[in-house]
């Protein structure tokens, strides 16, 4: 892997650990804080928060900026709402500075895929976009299991200390590797040209889709410690290895989306969203196996995150010359598919339903993701077959041309 994509995937490992991490330390943060362990999950709705706020906001006011310069600043901010985090003193800080932490999260996903996607061909842009969610994927086979394992030994501080420094270091490879790439865009009319993408119905159906199907996701990983200690059994040492069997997953999910999407994103997420939903609906059944459990696990993890690099490779599409605000807002999408699958899937529990319950809300909400998207497909379809319909009628020797 290039040092430059090297140095963006740690920024993304250090993103994934502390956005993940802290499902693994709910209790401990409770426990710390004196709150009820249902409070402390508005952390996890806090840092969401704030990816959804920041990714457009920071995106636009830094679009005309050099894009390594733009990478470092919002590293620092990611680094030093780390830093602040440990040593907050109560949950509202902690919630303040947990939103803090999330502003640049967004805005650097989207800088960052757009500068992979600017060093390598147009047929590889996928692939390297892929390599910068490989931190976030590594991040759930390595940081997040560490971190718990950490913050349980040492404190759930000590945790978020750690992936403060992460972040500093990020910054460093990012100054040293990336290269000092001109702005993002330049001209007076370049935000309002990037803010009009969004405004684009197969932009808007695109990210609509990353709202269903990564929420589907959610919608369980955000319970599935109970899920796995009170239904399945297991002990909580074991769970962290489970956690670790999902960035397993999350990590070959990059790597074969990646590659997959250069050659067909759409037929990539067609795939994904409907093999997340069969996933979701057996872990009803797979939960009490523990063989089957790990099998389930890794295969949410993969089809999830194989969404990814493909969602990316069709929004770029879409948007031509303009990436950037959309890039970002891949990030808000994703994050409210956050929120919103941990509401829901909340919710169900809430109401009696029991710990599985979020598993059919996840299935339900990937089949409507695949619903979207199909209607996406078609509409695309349509309107190439429109456009060839009202296309001139070439004229008498073109078309005895085209006989022969």
């Amino acid at each position: 892997m290039p040092l430059a994509l090297l140095a963006l995937a740690l920024g993304t490992f250090g993103i994934g650990t502390t956005e993940f991490v802290i499902m693994g330390l709910l209790p401990d943060v409770a426990a710390a804080l004196g709150v009820p362990v249902s409070e402390a999950g508005h952390l996890v709705s806090a840092y969401a928060a704030g990816v959804v706020v920041g990714a457009p906001l920071l995106a636009g006011a830094m679009v005309k900026l050099p894009r390594r310069t733009v990478l470092m600043a919002l590293m620092a901010v990611f680094a030093v709402g780390n830093l602040l985090s440990a040593v907050a003193p109560g949950i509202g800080s902690l919630m303040a500075v947990r939103f803090l932490t999330g502003l640049p999260h967004g805005a650097f996903f989207g800088a960052a895929s757009v500068a992979a996607a600017a060093m390598v061909g147009r047929d590889r842009r996928a692939t390297a976009v892929s390599r910068v969610f490989l931190g976030l994927t590594i991040a759930n086979v390595v940081g997040v299991p560490l971190g718990t394992l950490l913050g349980q030994a040492a404190g759930w501080r000590a945790t978020f200390a750690v992936v403060g420094v992460i972040g500093l270091v990020a910054v460093a490879g990012v100054a040293a590797f990336v290269p000092a790439a001109a702005p993002a865009a330049t001209g007076k009319g370049v935000l309002r040209t990037e803010v009009a993408t969004l405004r684009h119905p197969q932009v808007v159906l695109s990210l609509a889709a990353v709202v269903f199907g990564f929420g589907a996701m959610f919608a369980c990983y955000s319970y599935v410690t109970p899920m796995l200690t009170e239904v399945g059994g297991f002990s909580a040492t074991t769970v962290t290895v489970l956690l670790a069997v999902v960035g397993l997953g999350m990590t070959a999910g990059s790597v074969l989306g990646g590659r997959a999407a250069d050659r067909a994103p759409m037929a990539t997420l067609y795939v994904c969203l409907l093999a997340l939903a069969g996933v979701l609906v057996s872990f009803v059944v797979t939960v009490h196996h523990p063989v089957l459990a790990i099998l389930s696990l890794f295969g949410a993890g993969m089809f999830s995150l194989a969404l990814g690099p493909a969602i990316q490779t069709r929004i770029l599409d879409l948007v031509g010359d303009a990436p950037t605000m959309a890039s970002a807002a891949i990030q808000s999408a994703s994050n409210i598919a956050n929120s919103l699958g941990a509401w829901l899937g909340g919710m169900v529990i809430a109401a009696g339903l029991g710990y599985l319950a979020p598993t059919i809300v996840g299935a339900t909400l990937a089949v409507a993701g695949l619903a979207v998207l199909m209607l996406s497909g078609g509409l695309e379809v349509r309107g190439r077959r429109r456009t060839a319909a009202e296309a001139p009628e070439p004229a008498a020797p073109e078309r005895a041309l085209a006989a022969a």
